[in-house]
């Protein structure tokens, strides 16, 4: 237990900073799902507006301590891999 008042503090602003970055990293889980939910269904405008509203998100939690920028690029650049797969799939 924290026995003086910064120390007390530090774990206030620890506790509140990791359900903020939990609730983060469960957005960017939940909106994953819906893009490879359309993916597998095959509809392509619906995966395309997920994948941008993933990306901006990405951007967005990169520039916090949640995410590091590099993770948020690969992520966006294997949802984005994907994406192209299924429309050269379908073109061919």
């Amino acid at each position: 237990m924290p026995n003086t008042e910064s120390a007390k503090k530090r774990v206030r602003q620890t506790v509140d900073r990791s359900a903020r970055n939990r609730w983060r990293r469960t957005k960017v889980k939940e909106e994953t799902k819906v893009f490879l939910k359309a993916i597998h269904d095959g509809d392509k405008a619906a995966a395309q507006k997920s994948l941008n509203s993933i990306s901006g998100m990405l951007d967005r939690f990169a520039l916090t301590p949640t995410m590091h920028r590099n993770t948020a690029s690969r992520r966006k650049s294997r949802l984005a891999k994907r994406l192209n797969k299924m429309t050269a799939a379908k073109a061919a």
